[in-house]
């Protein structure tokens, strides 16, 4: 999203800014940012949502990692494995995230403030911040856990050479039903194929 389109809601022009400076704070994520709303609108599409349902759930794959904007450089940039107080650091950056989008929606809960509080659930109840589980999960967080995970084990790291994609989808596959809903898992996996963001595979 470089330049917002000319039919702008004020929800798109404030996403537009916050990205901005989201990568002026780190570039990686707001790289990995972009790739996940194409990624989402993507699958969105193969499961047949409609044009209402694919900008909603857009807005809440560009906001998904809004919060990191409030995480300290030693956590955010760290290159290599966190220990127990850093993990529980940057697992906040879901309530950040979650908070900054509902200063936008003048306090109220919306779908994409959900969106941005749960990707992080895993499918069995084991993640966070709720420990939701099953369809529980909102739909659209539970499309952008999915492929937020599927970038971030295919993109370039500084701590983390990319995965090749064959070995990616095996991991999600195995995944399936306990961190990720198995019927998106499948879904996935048919549309990864023919998208223009689909890892090589050396």
């Amino acid at each position: 999203m470089l330049t917002p389109p000319d039919d702008a809601t004020p929800t798109d022009l404030i996403a537009h800014a916050l990205t901005i400076a989201l990568g002026a704070r780190d570039h990686y994520t707001r790289i990995h940012c972009d790739r996940v709303v194409e990624l989402s609108r993507e699958l969105g599409q193969k499961i047949g949502l409609n044009s209402a349902e694919l900008a909603r759930l857009a807005l809440g794959a560009r906001f998904h990692d809004m919060g990191k904007i409030g995480i300290p450089d030693t956590v955010l940039r760290k290159p290599d494995s966190f220990d127990s107080a850093e993990w529980a650091c940057m697992q906040q950056h879901v309530l950040i995230g979650e908070q900054i989008v509902l200063a936008i929606n003048g306090g109220r809960p919306s779908s994409i403030s959900r969106t941005v509080r749960h990707h992080h659930e895993n499918y069995d109840g084991s993640g966070y911040p709720d420990k939701l589980r099953g369809s529980t999960i909102p739909l659209d967080a539970r499309i952008v856990s999915i492929v937020d995970s599927y970038d971030a084990m295919t993109a370039r790291r500084p701590y983390q050479k990319p995965r090749q994609h064959t070995a990616v989808m095996d991991i999600l596959h195995s995944e399936a039903g306990r961190k990720h809903d198995p019927d998106l898992v499948k879904a996935f996996s048919a549309m990864i194929e023919t998208s223009p963001l689909r890892a090589g595979t050396a």
